[in-house]
């Protein structure tokens, strides 16, 4: 039951997300980084069901960070990325492809190596405390310098930071959701409203909505999901180590499949950016305008053949003397 709910709520992710980003790139780009771009999205219907979709499938996602082994809910989460192809596919008149698929599974079998490297038990009561909690401050400096690279790019490099630092953020907020589970279930509903992790939760999260809408308003969805995508699980991980006590099991072995997990998140992540789903994924208005207007530029160079055609064989005939014309 827990599998299905992870995979319930991955399903919701990705069609989510693919609901957000055809309305947030129609967005001005002026807005990229910017609160108006969130002030201008929750006017569009579009979007507010796209949030209204991803946010019942954050609320299973949430269920299954607290009752589920990270090991076995981070790759299942992960798999949002597949259900996002296989929306995106038709949404962008593109037929999906073999290496997409497999580029997705790639990735998620990435993550799952580097979740089996280590096994999540219970510490002392210590770990999760808020001493601990230093290093998901450093995720997010790490975070921010990414977005500050991104901002001197353009296009499909800004989407790609800019997701990666979404991502990051994202995973504090994994992070922050299972201390706030822990502290539920040992104590109640009261307990949350009164101490931290809850409202550090809602600040991590609304920045990194904020953050990967930015990186949907530049570039299509390919250049940004992927990185999304592989950068969460990998952050979460961090912080379930460093935060939580989760253990490293350290070992040869062990080593070798975490540079593998690596190696394969990487893979996955160019496999799935090349996607033509994703990268034909356009507003409806943009394809037709685009249509529209190389119609008219193809009609005329078609037209302007012949004429140049003419006129260089009328030149060329009339440099021919008459003589060799009669004859």
């Amino acid at each position: 039951m827990a599998v299905l709910i992870a995979l319930a709520a991955a399903l919701l992710a990705g069609v989510g997300l693919v609901l957000q980003q055809r309305v947030a790139e129609q967005a001005p780009k002026a807005y990229f980084l910017r609160l108006r771009l969130l002030a201008e999205l929750i006017r569009r219907p579009r979007w507010l069901a796209g949030i209204a979709v991803m946010g019942a499938g954050q609320l299973l996602s949430v269920w299954v960070l607290g009752h589920l082994d990270l090991s076995v809910a981070e790759p299942l989460l992960a798999s949002s990325l597949i259900f996002a192809l296989l929306l995106a596919a038709p949404m962008s008149g593109q037929s999906l492809r073999p290496a997409e698929l497999v580029g997705a599974l790639v990735l998620g079998l990435g993550v799952t190596a580097l979740s089996v490297a280590r096994t999540v038990s219970s510490q002392s009561a210590s770990f999760g405390s808020f001493a601990y909690w230093p290093a998901a401050a450093g995720i997010a400096a790490l975070a921010w310098l990414l977005v500050m690279a991104g901002r001197r790019r353009s296009g499909q490099q800004r989407a790609t930071l800019t997701g990666c630092a979404a991502g990051l953020v994202f995973g504090v907020s994994d992070a922050l959701t299972r201390r706030v589970v822990q502290v539920a279930d040992a104590h109640s509903l009261v307990a949350v409203l009164t101490s931290w992790p809850g409202y550090c939760l809602v600040a991590a999260s609304l920045v990194g909505l904020w953050l990967m809408e930015s990186a949907f308003n530049v570039a299509p969805l390919h250049a940004s999901l992927p990185a999304v995508t592989a950068a969460e699980p990998v952050a979460g991980i961090a912080l379930g180590v460093i935060v939580f006590g989760d253990v490293v099991r350290v070992s040869a072995g062990m080593i070798a499949l975490q540079g593998a997990g690596l190696a394969a998140i990487v893979v996955g992540v160019i496999m799935v950016a090349r996607a033509p789903a994703l990268s034909s994924l356009r507003p409806t208005h943009k394809i037709r305008a685009h249509q529209v207007a190389t119609r008219p530029a193809a009609a005329s160079r078609t037209a302007r053949v012949p004429t140049a055609f003419r006129a260089g064989e009328s030149d060329r005939l009339a440099a021919i003397p008459s003589a060799a014309l009669d004859d």
